[in-house]
């Protein structure tokens, strides 16, 4: 491809919608234009990258027996009837209705659709074990669509399901997938750890998350440099605080004017965080989107709210949940924003965190304004009607599997692992006969990739981009080798070029030529900025039959015999281009 006819521009200012380097970087080196909130379109550089992380998927789901198909996106909603989904998975649901009324989704994920296939083409244990998957378009209506494609609207997935006779074939099917993603990961050059992760709205059994570690993701993850536990901060367990054996005191409401955080009321009545009771008010809706009750979430108060942990406990829908409006809260259940306490709070689901039984003479708010209760004990002053892990486990905190302190990390969910079990081929009637003819539910598992996350998640592991723009693995880039033609005008200067550019494209190197009548200055920086990873350049040098050359990722240049050049560059690509070099570090 010669660049001045390539559909290509690049901005030199950073876009005012985009916040993270990685879609900074993909808008203003034009690899990706934005349509809509939450919606892109791939330019063609873009495009070219996306499809080479789409074949590293392919090759390693083929390489574990798993068999592509391509379903339509548009899902009807009889068969999330059948699942009981349709109604259960919220508003990031697209809905819509053909012209004889009959409902349809554009489907944000596809069990249903493929335990449907799977039921009218399986019927006997011959057939099983069996893997199928498609990469294909997903939507979601997410409330704040932001940071380019790592919370967009309209996005690309992998999607693979394994069906097995067993849990033992899940098993089997399960660390396949595993050892499959692994594998595509560190192909794509991304810095990833695989941890234990909640299951979500696609339920079943277990879960691993793939995360991409980098500043600036989304997903907080814990884990133990002494043991091997690696979790998302939604699933870890904690430890509780070991229980109190001092002798409980008797309540004392005390006067704390102004007082509505915890830090404000462990300083006025000089009592450590530890010591205090926090408060977090919550109300539920039903389907009919009216609030149908309120929720009182006690944990210590130095000790975050794990959300996913309390809507497990209360068995609500992520959607379905929401804080409070205090004012409406308080009329019906006696609280006091800034001061509400268990004590004498009423007609709403009160959760205590586990540990907070085992605290002794805590302060609490009073219910009233302005007031707060010292010395406030469980069981003797007030009870739950649920007790159950809700807090966060923090940087710091013991493990809860050797003890040692517990570190944190961020970073981007690029894939996740589910085991189904029969989730949804019970309710949806996929069975296989087994030896004796005896019906069975088949085993189910699912297996997905975001492929546009991976896309922008590999701009923004710290090796893959610099204050010049993006650095492409060669694995993944949108070319392998740019060269740069200082002056087209100069005959000598472009037969070197051209020269170049034959014996690489024959070579099966995938080249780029800058032929645009452009300053220097601006096809270095939009050579940088673009990130293919090897630079030849074709300047005056050409009439002695010397070129530059310089690998994106590094600093230094040298110059070499045009031939020379040419066999390194085709050296270095074949060692790189499928991404399996990096197994070798």
């Amino acid at each position: 491809m010669k660049l001045s006819k390539a559909f290509f521009k690049t901005l030199r200012e950073v876009p005012n919608e985009a916040e993270i380097p990685s879609h900074i970087l993909l808008l203003r080196a034009g690899m990706i234009k934005k349509t809509a909130a939450g919606i892109y379109s791939y330019m063609p550089m873009g495009r070219r990258t996306f499809r080479k992380i789409e074949n590293i998927v392919r090759e390693e789901m083929d390489a574990k027996g798993a068999q592509e198909i391509c379903t339509s996106v548009l899902q009807p909603g009889e068969l999330w009837e059948e699942s009981g989904r349709w109604s259960a998975y919220g508003p990031e649901m697209w809905r819509v209705n053909d012209r004889n009324g009959r409902g349809f989704c554009l489907g944000p994920t596809a069990e249903e659709v493929f335990t449907d296939i799977i039921r009218n083409d399986i019927t006997s244990y011959r057939q099983l074990p069996m893997m199928i998957y498609q990469i294909t378009d997903k939507f979601r209506d997410e409330a704040r669509p932001r940071f380019g494609m790592m919370r967009s609207r309209d996005f690309v997935m992998k999607d693979n399901y394994s069906f097995d006779r067993d849990e033992e074939g899940l098993d089997k099917s399960y660390m396949e997938m595993y050892d499959a993603y692994s594998k595509v990961f560190t192909r794509c050059g991304l810095t990833f750890r695989p941890v234990e992760a909640d299951n979500g709205a696609i339920g079943g059994t277990g879960s691993h998350e793939f995360t991409a570690l980098c500043e600036y993701g989304e997903s907080e993850i814990c884990y133990c440099e002494k043991c091997d536990l690696a979790t998302t901060i939604e699933k870890a367990a904690c430890v509780d605080a070991k229980a109190d054996e001092c002798e409980a005191l008797p309540m004392e409401k005390v006067h704390t004017p102004g007082t509505k955080t915890i830090e404000e009321v462990a300083n006025f009545l000089g009592v450590d965080e530890k010591q205090t009771l926090k408060a977090i008010l919550l109300e539920t809706y039903g389907d009919d989107d009216k609030v149908n009750g309120y929720v009182a979430a006690f944990l210590r108060g130095d000790r975050e709210l794990n959300m996913t942990k309390l809507i497990n406990a209360l068995g609500v829908h992520e959607y379905a949940i929401t804080m409070a409006d205090e004012e409406k809260m308080s009329e019906i259940c006696g609280c006091v924003g800034g001061f509400t306490g268990p004590v004498g709070l009423h007609d709403c689901t009160i959760v205590a965190d586990s540990e907070v039984p085992g605290l002794k003479n805590l302060v609490a708010g009073a219910c009233e304004e302005d007031h707060h209760i010292r010395n406030v004990n469980y069981d003797r002053d007030w009870k739950a009607d649920i007790v159950v892990d809700i807090k966060n486990l923090q940087e710091g905190d013991p493990c809860p599997v050797c003890g040692a302190p517990i570190k944190h990390a961020r970073g981007v969910e690029v894939g996740q692992i589910f085991k189904l079990g029969t989730k949804y081929s019970e309710p949806m009637g996929a069975t296989y006969k087994d030896e004796n003819q005896k019906d069975h539910p088949i085993v189910m598992g699912c297996y997905g990739i975001g492929i546009s996350r991976t896309f922008q998640a590999i701009i923004d592991m710290p090796e893959n981009h610099d204050d010049n723009g993006i650095i492409w693995p060669m694995s993944v880039a949108p070319y392998h080798v740019i060269i740069t033609l200082m002056k087209p005008e100069d005959e000598v200067q472009a037969q070197v070029a051209d020269r170049v550019y034959d014996e690489l494209m024959a070579a099966g190197v995938e080249v780029i030529l800058d032929d645009r009548k452009e300053r220097p200055g601006v096809k270095f920086k939009d050579s940088e900025l673009i990130g293919i990873p090897i630079r030849i350049t074709v300047g005056r040098g050409a009439a002695d039959g010397i070129i530059e050359y310089k690998m994106r990722r590094e600093a230094d240049k040298i110059e070499l015999s045009v031939d020379e050049g040419i066999a390194k560059a085709i050296e270095t690509v074949n060692a790189e281009k499928d991404g399996r070099h990096f197994f070798k570090k």
